[in-house]
């Protein structure tokens, strides 16, 4: 698989384009910035097709350049958790008024599920409900490559934020022990803020999971 990973907004949001190679023009994209300029520029230099948009979640960081992604390509899907789909329509959800960007866009096209395998543009992942951050929080994984994307859930060296209106701290820390902890210590970690990590290094070191 390549990856390739934009840090967007002020936020400093990971957003990855995933395709089979590195000549492949399929893509798909996990999360999004605040802006959708240099994500745009990005898919345009590099002549790419983005298929779908996969959220791990809700909140405006990771959501607010769709309207922008949709205008370009018009044939994009976008794939969100049931728990968190109202974010994209829900200005006081999404945390967008409390960021001072007001933003909602139209409904996702798509409606996941915990166990869910997505396969787009040649690459399969599973869904993973790791709820905590926001009740709709995923990760996603990939046997085959032994990669999980795991959005705001896990970090490296750090866990998601849990005081925003629906977090819960227990309810994260349970899901990542039982959810993520239980896959390959190999397994190559991409968060959805910060550097890589990898499952091993994150059992044996992140303070917030001893």
């Amino acid at each position: 698989m390549k990856i390739d990973r934009l840090i967007l907004g002020v936020y400093q949001t990971n957003c990855y384009i995933l395709r089979t190679t590195e000549a492949t023009r399929d893509c798909l994209i996990v999360d999004t910035g605040l802006d959708a300029d240099e994500l745009l520029n990005f898919l345009n230099e590099h002549n790419l097709n983005p298929l779908a948009v996969i959220l791990t979640h809700g909140h405006v960081d990771h959501t607010a350049a769709l309207p922008q992604l949709r205008k370009r390509y018009p044939d994009i899907n976008v794939y969100i958790h049931k728990l968190d789909a109202e974010m994209l329509t829900g200005a006081e959800t999404n945390l967008s008024t409390l960021a001072g960007k007001r933003f909602t866009t139209d409904p996702a096209d798509f409606i996941l599920q915990a166990a869910d395998q997505i396969d787009i543009a040649g690459i399969s992942l599973e869904v993973l409900h790791t709820p905590g951050h926001t009740p709709g929080g995923i990760c996603l994984y990939s046997k085959n490559e032994a990669i999980i994307f795991t959005g705001d859930a896990l970090f490296a060296g750090s866990i998601g934020r849990t005081d925003f209106p629906g977090g819960n701290m227990t309810q994260l820390i349970d899901g990542i022990k039982e959810n993520l902890f239980t896959l390959p210590d190999e397994t190559a970690v991409y968060p959805g803020h910060g550097p890589a990590t990898t499952l091993a290094n994150e059992k044996a070191n992140n303070p917030f999971l001893r």
